[in-house]
């Protein structure tokens, strides 16, 4: 449906797109991913036709988007992160504006947009004047902006940005329901949105692809090493660190004192689970917690893009 191939973008002697190649199949709901500066808005700008690449192309459905940009914004509804809608409009007005701007035949307009209103739940809103509203709904009427002409593909630039978390679980439930039956590609800083709702994510570093695969994959793969977490009482940091030089596969160490309690956190990539509570037995030590945690995508991210 959409490959990128190539793709590279200098602005004068900055490069905030280095050489990008992936594809994204119809029906997927991917999650671009990357820190402030990393490239993913300008690649949706790309993607959207508002942008020109220096060199390399984005192909939608085998049209090149330097060749025919306006071809390719048919088949795309685009919600920038900063939604294009009128404040002093009433939303109802708005969306009849917006229909009659994409060219939807008159008897056509109202279906639409009761159609787009469930989708989007704005059913109660349609009455009032977009500068009236919460974020949330703003967003909301954004939403249905982009899918007024019913595109094959979304692209949502930051789409919960501002949001308060029932907001945010708002919109990721309308955008679950929208992936149903399109393809769709949002750029997100949140890590737990982009793991609740996508299918596969793209993580973005200075440019170029970091990490590329689905969630579950790469937290399973990414390094090859686990997280373990204990808690204990009567034990002296030296002490725990000398039983801990002894193993082998521990990558990083952290100590955190609460109270009476030790906290030690260890990264390993080996399972040393059974051995280290052996270890602990022979001590005198009371253990409070000891369990190994999978690695998030948070985690990964940040190893990711630590240099950044």
């Amino acid at each position: 449906m959409v490959q990128i191939k190539g793709l590279t973008r200098y602005y004068g002697q900055t490069c905030a797109v280095d050489n990008l190649n992936f594809e994204i199949p119809k029906g997927q709901i991917l999650g671009l991913l990357g820190p402030n500066g990393a490239g993913k808005t300008t690649t949706l700008r790309i993607l959207t036709g508002y942008l020109q690449p220096t060199s390399g192309t984005i192909y939608v459905d085998g049209i090149d988007v330097r060749e025919d940009p306006l071809g390719v914004k048919k088949m795309i509804g685009y919600l920038p992160e900063s939604s294009p809608i009128y404040p002093d409009m009433i939303v109802f007005d708005y969306l009849i504006f917006i229909a009659e701007m994409r060219g939807l035949d008159k008897d056509r307009q109202i279906d639409r947009i009761k159609e787009l209103a469930e989708i989007c739940s704005l059913t109660e809103v349609m009455h009032k004047t977009v500068m009236n509203l919460s974020k949330g709904y703003k967003q909301r009427v954004g939403l249905a902006l982009a899918l007024m002409s019913d595109p094959d593909i979304l692209v949502l630039d930051e789409p919960t940005s501002g949001l308060d978390p029932n907001q945010i679980v708002e919109i990721r439930s309308i955008i679950k329901e929208i992936g149903k039956t399109k393809t769709i590609i949002f750029s997100t800083h949140i890590l737990s949105e982009a793991e609740a709702t996508c299918d596969r994510v793209v993580i973005i570093n200075n440019g170029a692809i970091a990490a590329d695969g689905a969630t579950e994959v790469l937290k399973s793969s990414e390094g090859g090493t686990s997280l373990i977490s204990l808690t204990l009482q009567k034990a002296d940091q030296d002490d725990v660190e000398s039983v801990l030089n002894g193993f082998t596969g521990i990558q990083e160490t952290a100590f955190d004192t609460s109270g009476d309690a030790l906290d030690v956190r260890l990264s390993c990539t080996e399972d040393i689970r059974a051995v280290l509570y052996g270890e602990i037995k022979k001590k005198d030590w009371i253990l409070l917690e000891f369990k190994q945690e999978r690695k998030s995508l948070e985690h990964i991210f940040r190893e990711l893009t630590k240099d950044n």
